[in-house]
């Protein structure tokens, strides 16, 4: 079999947004990481902005310094899209809503879900929680009232209101002819959808 040579795509990797990432991530200055990696503060400045390329063994070295795998520096990154059309119907509580999930099924660290709520559509009678640190609710359109043990929070369209999943909660559209639509983003997701 004749071997076929592969022409290069001549792009420049551009690797130092993810190396400078690395070092705010972890609070590290640049002096910290350039007296550890044993190289000046300039040059770790320069590969930051992708203005030079670090040998093989400067990059290992900063991987190490930085606790950052090697391969990481080298990944696409993931992107996904859920079209409009595609977005799978779910059910998070109560009645009177069609909800959405806009995330892919398989996302672990937050879901997004669009409800469309008919007049007087509510998350149920009973008080829920969601086994997630953090809900946020967005009102695109129309009212929506929280409902918590002791207080009630009324959001009007542009509100947005950040709570604990697990303090119990409902909502309720409390407009007699008008429907709702709002964005609920759910972190960590508190349900594996990835099958």
């Amino acid at each position: 079999m004749k071997p076929v040579p592969v022409s290069p795509s001549n792009g420049k990797l551009r690797i130092g947004a993810r190396l400078r990432a690395a070092r705010q991530r972890q609070g590290l200055t640049i002096d910290q990481v350039a007296a550890s990696a044993e190289v000046t503060k300039g040059f770790i400045s320069r590969i930051e902005r992708d203005e030079t390329s670090p040998s093989v063994a400067t990059l290992v070295t900063l991987c190490e310094v930085l606790s950052l795998p090697i391969g990481t520096l080298f990944e696409s990154p993931e992107t996904a899209v859920v079209r409009k059309a595609d977005a799978p119907h779910i059910q998070l509580a109560g009645a009177g809503a069609e909800e959405r999930l806009l995330t892919p099924r398989g996302q672990a660290r937050l879901q997004l879900v669009r409800s469309v709520i008919e007049p007087g559509g509510t998350g149920g009678a009973e008080l829920y929680t969601l086994n997630c640190e953090v809900e946020v609710l967005h009102v695109l359109k129309g009212t929506i009232e929280v409902v918590f043990s002791s207080s009630t929070e009324r959001l009007n369209a542009g509100d947005t209101m950040t709570f604990s999943g697990r303090e119990p909660h409902s909502w309720i559209n409390p407009d007699p002819s008008r429907g709702a639509e709002v964005l609920w983003v759910i972190s960590p997701a508190p349900w594996d959808m990835s099958a």
